[in-house]
């Protein structure tokens, strides 16, 4: 049975009181919000404390709704979450019923700009058609795939399982990039729809080493890494972003 926004004040007030016992907790207001993914805010205006759950948890268990308190109070506070409650969070988040809860959240709310795979240079779904073949064994149905709206230096590419799509950075659109770096960021996005994310006692695992196993079959694997390891300079001139001192690598999902 759903919690009351009441009972869900109530469970708020009351970690307060437990996480900072010296004050008086402060007024709490707690709503529902139909966000597209699994978020949860809070947020201190003038004295009150305003707390927004996603939709996705109205029919959480109470003891849910209170390790999300205790997680959402710390960090307000700026404490350390409890390892355990984090652990309870993320394990009920991470269940298959919330999980395609999410993904089916994202597909009817979560719009998805994909640009012509046609770029300057390469065509992606050219590229898509022969790894498909020559590592796939043409096995893989294609989904949507196309070159990302601006150039970026931080994620050279992403698969985005509830919509079925790879976006591939245009930064790689350039005659100053070898074919095979482009290849193997395609390779790589490719490998998350054979290889599914996993989740397993609350944690998610999207390069698992079967993952890691079958992404070095690409031919020039060493050489793209390389590539890609020597030239972040390059990639955030392209993506104009010269002045920024945050690495590169955080590049695929």
């Amino acid at each position: 049975m759903p919690e009351t926004s009441e009972n869900l004040v109530r469970i708020y007030s009351e970690v307060f009181s437990r996480i900072d016992p010296d004050r008086t907790p402060p007024a709490v207001s707690v709503r529902f919000y139909p966000y597209v993914n699994l978020n949860n805010t809070i947020r201190v205006r003038n004295g009150k404390v305003f707390v927004r759950i996603s939709t996705m948890l109205e029919d959480a268990p109470g003891h849910i709704h209170e390790a999300l308190a205790i997680i959402l109070v710390c960090k307000l506070l700026r404490r350390s979450v409890p390892r355990k409650i984090d652990e309870i969070y993320k394990l009920y988040i991470s269940s298959p019923g919330i999980r395609e809860r999410v993904l089916e959240n994202k597909r009817r709310k979560g719009r998805k700009v994909v640009n012509d795979p046609k770029g300057d240079v390469y065509d992606l779904r050219s590229i898509f058609g022969r790894l498909n073949e020559e590592y796939f064994e043409g096995d893989l149905q294609r989904p949507e795939i196309g070159w990302s709206s601006k150039r970026t230096f931080r994620r050279l590419g992403h698969y985005d399982q509830a919509h079925n799509t790879i976006i591939v950075s245009k930064s790689l659109d350039s005659k100053t990039i070898p074919a095979f770096v482009v290849e193997f960021v395609v390779f790589h996005e490719m490998l998350h729809i054979m290889h599914p994310t996993i989740h397993r006692n609350g944690r998610r695992y999207s390069h698992t080493a079967a993952f890691k196993r079958d992404e070095r079959k690409y031919e020039y694997y060493d050489e793209a890494e390389s590539w890609i390891d020597r030239n972040s300079n390059r990639l955030k001139e392209i993506a104009g972003a010269v002045g920024s001192k945050k690495r590169y690598w955080g590049l695929f999902d």
